[in-house]
């Protein structure tokens, strides 16, 4: 037997924002951590800002979660020769997801997990902490629903019913 016939599957993810610079960024930085090798994730932007938010950042420190490899990038990334082989793609705002995307390597699944925009949100620090907050505890309880099916035993019809159904939650 070969390793790579020996080592357990790695599902490559990839979670779309239009700017990447909050929700997406935010997304691949919980799934990294949560995903314990089993998943490495990635995300990207149709139109990237080019920055990371600084409270995508500070919310990310505040729960725990990796930021050094954080940036923005654009979605043609994952689109070209010798990108990974995406498994999922997730958009996380739904501007990105009224868009049409490239094809991706790999044939993925895909599902819209809407969430508000931390960085429209107008008013104190205070509420503009607590809307990354909020926009990362939605992101994290999403990606521990992932984590939590049994991937290996459904056929890819229920998994793309699973994701779905995710992602109104």
């Amino acid at each position: 037997m070969t390793n790579a016939a020996m080592s357990p599957k790695v599902y490559e993810v990839l979670f779309i924002c239009t700017h990447n610079s909050a929700r997406s960024i935010m997304a691949e930085a919980i799934m990294n951590r949560l995903g314990r090798g089993a998943f490495r994730a990635h995300s990207a932007g149709s139109h990237p800002s080019g920055q990371v938010q600084p409270l995508a950042l500070q919310t990310l420190a505040l729960i725990h979660m990796p930021t050094e490899d954080c940036r923005s990038k654009d979605w043609s990334e994952f689109a070209q020769p010798g990108a990974p082989r995406l498994d999922f793609v997730f958009t996380v705002c739904d501007r990105a997801a009224g868009e049409v995307c490239p094809v991706w390597p790999g044939q993925p699944m895909t599902a819209h997990w809407g969430v508000p925009d931390p960085a429209a949100v107008a008013g104190s620090e205070g509420q503009k902490a607590k809307a990354y907050w909020d926009a990362a505890m939605v992101l994290k309880r999403r990606i521990e629903l992932l984590l939590a099916l049994p991937l290996a035993s459904l056929d890819r019809l229920a998994i793309q019913r699973e994701i779905h159904d995710i992602g109104t939650r």
